[in-house]
């Protein structure tokens, strides 16, 4: 038995049952039947009724007809519920076939085949379990599909402008100079923090990186953002200010996610904003704390703000007149993936991001992190 099918396995014990139910109805009606028809005779017998004479006819006849009739019972009954057996079995047994044949196809690759429902309650949710899990896997599949074609894309360029430089120098064409050297290192640069994003947005997206959210006050963090920025300003062309006031709640969240989150906006700010002011600011609004970085930078076009926060999507700048929309080619400071991990970032701390950007004006990025519990017990 330990070799057969669930199907066969279902069928067999549908027949032990049934089997032991015949052997357990004719064992019990072969002992009683023919000791309670002869106490029924004598009955017949206290009412002045004889017979004794044909008695032994009676019974003879009664064991006849109990027997053919036990024998047709047999038959017929043992063989409707053989064949209801096999149906139930056959009904149970196709989801898991089914079921069966979607795997094998997911082994191969094909993740758009799906279970079909079943009218069986538990079996239905087997299915509608494993039709999520599908959707979660094809899920993965694509965005592994997006991230191979993106970096293959982002890679491309930096590697491109590195190999040209190289077989310039190599062959004479281009002379060696202090300028050329920078140029290579600044690639080189973007493209260590190309792979440094890259593998924080993958563990962001796998869920293995850790948020260790605890009670924390901004106004120090952002004090201390706003300083370390403002001292690389040298040529006093853009002016960076903080406005925090000094009764903000604490907020529930991780101190290190939220200064890489301050740090990418305020890099962003400032790299689009040639000349002009940046301002931090920090609200408390209806149980939440928003955090704002707006500049009067070149702006963002409005057909690229529903994309912003799209993995290696990277707008050219845009100003009054002209508004394009297109991955940037040339050679860039940003990864393009530090928006996407702000994002995953705030929102795995509870809060939300948002952005509003008119060309030629600047942009502004806020995002929201809730205040922490111990404000409420004070």
């Amino acid at each position: 038995m330990s070799k057969l099918n669930l199907r066969s396995r279902l069928l067999l014990s549908h027949l032990m049952v049934m089997a032991v139910g015949i052997v357990t109805l004719a064992s019990v009606s072969w002992i009683y039947s023919p000791k309670l028809f002869i106490i029924t005779l004598q009955r017949i017998e206290r009412y002045g009724i004889g017979v004794r004479q044909v008695r032994t006819d009676l019974i003879q006849g009664f064991e006849s007809a109990w027997a053919r009739g036990m024998t047709w019972s047999i038959l017929l009954g043992g063989g409707a519920a053989g064949s209801l057996s096999f149906l139930l079995s056959r009904r149970i047994v196709q989801p898991l076939l089914q079921l069966e044949q979607v795997t094998r196809k997911f082994a191969t690759g094909d993740l758009e085949e799906r279970v079909p429902a079943s009218d069986i309650p538990e079996l239905d949710q087997l299915a509608t379990s494993f039709n999520r899990m599908a959707d979660d896997l094809a899920g993965v599949e694509q965005r592994r599909r997006e991230l191979i074609g993106d970096l293959t894309h982002e890679l491309r360029t930096p590697l491109t402008i590195v190999k040209g430089y190289l077989e310039g120098l190599a062959d004479g064409t281009i002379e060696p100079s202090p300028d050329i050297y920078r140029r290579l290192a600044r690639e080189t640069t973007r493209l260590k923090r190309l792979v440094n994003d890259l593998q924080e947005l993958s563990k962001l997206e796998a869920g293995y990186l850790p948020i260790q959210a605890q009670p924390m006050a901004l106004c120090p963090l952002l004090a201390g953002l706003v300083h370390h920025f403002d001292n690389q300003l040298v040529d006093g062309q853009v002016q960076l200010t903080l406005e925090c006031p000094n009764n903000l709640p604490l907020v529930k969240a991780d101190p290190e996610r939220v200064e890489q989150i301050v740090v990418n906006l305020l890099s962003n700010a400032l790299r689009h904003t040639a000349r002009g002011s940046v301002w931090v600011t920090a609200l408390a609004v209806q149980g939440q704390v928003w955090v704002q970085v707006q500049d009067t930078g070149t702006g963002i076009a409005e057909a690229d703000l529903p994309y912003i926060f799209e993995r290696f999507w990277r707008a050219k700048p845009a100003s009054k007149d002209t508004v394009e929309t297109k991955r940037d080619q040339s050679s860039s400071e940003g990864s393009g993936v530090g928006l996407t991990i702000c994002r995953r970032l705030v929102e795995l701390q509870g809060g939300r991001i948002e952005v509003e950007s008119q060309p030629g004006q600047g942009s502004t990025f806020r995002f929201s992190l809730p205040i922490a519990a111990d404000n409420y017990n004070k």
